[in-house]
Formats: structure tokens, sequence, C-alpha cells
């Protein structure tokens, strides 16, 4: 916006058609008055529209008279127009006048808190330490020493390395960067086997240190050595000095193809909900941290419920969340009942979990070759158990018994 517009704002302004005999003549006596115009058109030898500042309007209709002009105002704009509309609205000057200092002085609260560039770190925790440090929602922006808070922060927090705090009308960005974690040394002092984890047979051995036990091919049991902790240390040649053997520490990959198998049960009965219909709705308000019950200390008429809670977040038009929130409890009563589960279903669910947990067992290192189900029910209860063939990782490190 240009400089003269920002004035004509600010000063106001309105459109006017003279219309007379002679209208040039309205024209040169504004000029000798010193009334600033502009925006002068001519539609006809009698007619001239011009635009002049709102506070040089009076006095234009005596010009005009002198002339025998007739003038006709138009299009009004700018603060002295707008503000004339409340001259005769009292409440709505008050709110307008309010809304313009809660504006001002809003702006100089935090109200809003971003933190940004966290993975290991939770952002609850940041928020939390901030808010001991005297960052929180409500706060007056101006006293805060946002360099004081990113120090002690950063003493406090061990997992951070670096964090800025900056402010932004109501809303304060914190930006924060983590440390590197310390990568895990082996500790080669200590000694041991590798030794086998699962029943199997083994696809692939590596020694990185220490000798093989075991060939490809060979099928080992849980405990079985697949890499002892020793390297065999040969006498020189033609010498009658015995073979000796170094201890180390085993270490190696050692794959093989293993046989799981999982079991997992459900009833086919489960302990239900039905809703006797009656209800109990509770009010709570939110603000800057600090909830307020409408409810006060009733008590809950029922001995079995559930809460169903909805909240609703005052929010700028740019989505972020002010800390201000409305929510709503409902109470609603239901007695216990006993229902039958659906088979198919709770045997899905159920395989589904012996999945989870074939896949949580065989880790980053091992595969799922092919797998089969079986079901049957057993003392009122349905029981699956999942048989798979897996390629994983049989080793395992065990240290030397001192």
């Amino acid at each position: 916006m240009a400089a003269s517009q920002i004035v004509n704002l600010f000063r106001g302004s309105v459109r006017l058609e003279v219309t007379g005999d002679f209208p040039e003549r309205f024209l040169n006596l504004c000029a000798q008055r010193g009334t600033a115009f502009w925006a002068v058109e001519w539609p006809n030898s009698h007619t001239l529209r011009l635009t002049v500042a709102w506070r040089d309007r009076r006095g234009l209709e005596e010009l005009a008279q002198r002339t025998g002009c007739v003038i006709q105002e138009g299009r009004k704009g700018g603060m002295p127009p707008f503000l004339l509309r409340f001259r005769r609205r009292y409440a709505l000057l008050a709110g307008l006048i309010l809304a313009v200092a809660a504006v001002c002085l809003l702006s100089r609260f935090v109200l809003v808190i971003e933190v940004e560039g966290n993975e290991r770190v939770a952002t609850q925790v940041i928020l939390a330490e901030l808010r001991r440090q005297g960052l929180r929602p409500g706060v007056y922006g101006p006293s805060l020493a946002v360099r004081d808070i990113s120090n002690n922060i950063l003493l406090q927090l061990d997992d951070l390395s670096w964090m800025a705090v900056n402010l932004h009308g109501i809303r304060a960005h914190v930006l924060v960067r983590e440390t590197v974690p310390k990568p895990e040394l082996l500790d080669e002092t200590i000694l041991g086997d590798i030794v086998a984890e699962a029943p199997g047979i083994v696809t692939h051995i590596e020694a990185w240190s220490g000798d093989a036990a075991v060939e490809e091919g060979a099928t080992v049991v849980p405990g079985d050595v697949l890499i002892r902790g020793s390297i065999q240390m040969d006498p020189p040649q033609w010498s009658e000095n015995p073979i000796q053997w170094m201890p180390v520490r085993a270490m190696g990959k050692v794959e093989g193809r293993t046989w799981r198998t999982l079991t997992a049960s459900i009833p086919l009965t489960a302990q239900g909900k039905a809703y006797t219909g009656e209800e109990v709705t509770r009010w709570s308000v939110t603000s800057l941290g600090e909830r307020r019950d409408f409810f006060q200390n009733s008590g809950i008429p029922f001995d079995r419920y559930d809460k169903i809670s909805s909240t609703w977040n005052l929010k700028l038009p740019g989505g972020d969340v002010l800390p201000f929130s409305l929510r709503r409890e409902t109470l609603r009563e239901y007695e216990p009942v006993t229902l039958p589960l659906d088979p198919a279903a709770a045997q899905v669910m159920l395989e589904e979990r012996l999945l989870e947990k074939l896949r949580e067992l065989l880790g980053d290192t091992g595969r799922e070759v092919s797998h089969t189900f079986a079901a049957g029910e057993r003392d009122g209860a349905l029981v699956v158990t999942l048989t798979a063939e897996c390629e994983e990782e049989l080793g395992r490190f065990v240290p030397t018994s001192p």
C-alpha cells in the first residue's frame, strides 16, 4: 500500500458529484480556498466529479450555492466515516474499542508454544521443563529471559545439545537439537562362547573371532556351542611343544533354519455391556492450564458407567490451538452381561497376535519362510497354534563363568 493511500485511510475521503451550469467555477473556488482534491472527472460539460478529504467537506455547500451548483455525496472511505457509524451505537463502539485493545494487549502474552526438532525427547517433557522455567501459556512475553531459559533447560535435559526460544506475538517457537547418542562399544575383555538359542539346522556360519564348533548342515539344540571362545595356537614345525589354546571373545554370525511353535487361546464368552439409558452430562472449562468444573462436588450416581469425553479447543485461523477449551463428559450407566464371541473373528484376532509375536522373536535378523495355523476348542476356549519355518540368527553370546 502506497503512503498516500495510508494517509487517505486515516484522514478519510468522500467522493462528490457537482452539477450546474458552471462547475469549473466551483473547482476554482476550491483551489482558492486551499481545499485539496484529486481524481477529477468530467462526465459532461455540466457535471464534475472529484474526491476531497473528509475534514474539507464542510463549507463546500456554500461554495456550490455561490456558483449555482448542486453537490451530491457518493462513496465514503477511511476511518472517520467508518467510526461515525457507531456514533449512536455505544455498545458496538465499546466492543470495537475493547477488541482493538484486546488485540494489542493479548499480542504481548504467550498463548501458543510450538516445539520443533525433537525425536527422542518427548514434546511433553520439553513443555514441562519450559513451564518449570517460567515459559507457559498466559505469561507476559517481554518479561521472559529466553536465553536463560534455554541455557537452564540444556543443563536439565542431557539429551538436548541446543535450544532457541523465539517469540512471535502470541506464539513461542522452541527449536531444539538433540545430542548424538554414543555408539555401544563391544567389551572384548569379556570372554565366552556363542551358543545356540533355538533348535535348528545351520545354513551359514562365519567365525570372526574364535573357532567354529559346527559345520553347515549340522543340527543343533539350545545350548550347543556354535563358535568356541578360543583359538588354536599350533607349535612351530618340528617342535615337541603341545598345542595351546588362547581364550578370546567369540564373535561371528550363525544363520540357520528353525521351526517355531506358538500357541494362544481365548474364551469363547466375554463380559459385555448393556446400557440402561441413564446418563449424566458434566461440563468444564480449561483456561491457561487451569480447569474449572461446573458440576462442582456432585457425585456419580452409577456403580458401573462409561465415560465419553469431548473437547472443543479454541483455534486461530491458521490452525494454532489456544490454551482455552470446553470439555463435556457424558457418564452412561450399563449392566454387565455375558456375550458369546464369534469363533471366526476370534481366530483371526489370535492369528494376527501370533504373527506379531513371531515377528518380535525373529527381530531384524530373521525372516519367516512359511507358516500354518491349527485351531480347536478346549475347555470352552478357542486355541490357535502357529507353526512357522524361519531363517534367523541362531547364536547368542554367553560369557565364560569366572
